[in-house]
């Protein structure tokens, strides 16, 4: 069916996860006084907008896409749905997001809406995956884009929630990435992408794996320390991260299995951010009068 194929360009599975986490920015920022309207608008404007994205890097990546096993049959790759046509859908969904985050939210959460996309379309997409090593780290900034788009929406305000929520979904996007590397490593290899294990080994990969979910933990308590969170999401954000850091350690371990734990690895980092999105959502706490002052 022609819906189906246009709507599988816009890639699902990663506009769901940009749901959540956007949700879970903007219900952490809301602190139980929740602006309805402005909640769906944000996550509906902020989705069309990550499927607008998604839409355009399936036209840019046409001829890697057809280099690899995963990708090779993507409507854009086989022509069911043409790179002009593709084109014209991504940039009406993009303008639809944009035209209703403009008109509910606010000019912070529009403006990291627009640096988001402008990194993932116009740095990563265009030039930074094809060409450089640190093409992941560009790539994790707009990754972590969404949940401070909701946080900044209900807010008003960059302040030291938004600037943790940014660096803790920018750090947890390098493992997950290099995970997916690891067990795509032919498709990454055969398309020439320089991603860290096809460019400088496995070994520094499990390095940089064990050493970005490391601080990620770190950086994940700061939510609770500093008042933004409770208990439940401290409990839950060291079980979650230490279990990853603790399977993350075990790929050194002798005859593992390479690609059996990059997807364990993988997969629990979904689990992972997950969580702790929903957690954040309803574990939050009332901002006493100092802190609200020295924020503001």
């Amino acid at each position: 069916m022609t819906i189906k194929r246009y709507l599988n360009i816009t890639k699902p599975g990663i506009i769901m996860g940009n749901l959540i986490s956007v949700a879970g920015g903007f219900l952490l920022a809301s602190r139980g006084e929740i602006d309805g309207l402005l909640m769906m608008m944000t996550v509906l404007g902020l989705s069309l907008v990550v499927a607008s994205g998604c839409v355009i890097n399936n036209c840019i990546d046409k001829d890697i896409d057809g280099k690899m096993q995963r990708t090779c049959k993507r409507a854009t790759v086989t022509g069911d749905v043409t790179i002009s046509h593709a084109l014209q859908f991504g940039l009406a969904l993009g303008a639809l997001g944009f035209g209703l985050l403009i008109h509910y939210t606010n000019n912070i959460a529009v403006g990291f809406a627009v640096l988001g996309y402008v990194v993932y379309v116009g740095v990563y997409s265009l030039y930074m995956k094809r060409h450089s090593v640190y093409g992941t780290l560009v790539g994790s900034l707009s990754g972590a884009v969404p949940p401070v788009v909701g946080y900044c929406a209900a807010s008003g305000q960059f302040d030291a929630g938004a600037g943790i929520l940014l660096l803790m979904f920018s750090l947890w996007q390098m493992p997950h990435s290099y995970a997916i590397a690891i067990f795509r490593f032919d498709d990454y290899a055969k398309a020439n992408i320089p991603v860290l294990p096809v460019a400088q080994g496995i070994a520094k990969t499990k390095l940089h794996i064990v050493l970005y979910i490391a601080v990620f933990a770190i950086v994940s308590a700061l939510l609770p320390l500093s008042g933004y969170t409770g208990l439940t999401f401290m409990s839950l954000a060291c079980v979650t991260s230490l279990w990853w850091l603790f399977m993350a350690l075990r790929g050194y371990r002798k005859n593992i299995e390479l690609v059996v734990w990059a997807r364990q690895i993988f997969g629990f980092s979904i689990l992972t951010i997950t969580a702790l999105s929903v957690a954040m959502a309803f574990d939050f706490k009332a901002l006493p009068p100092s802190l609200l002052v020295m924020l503001s």
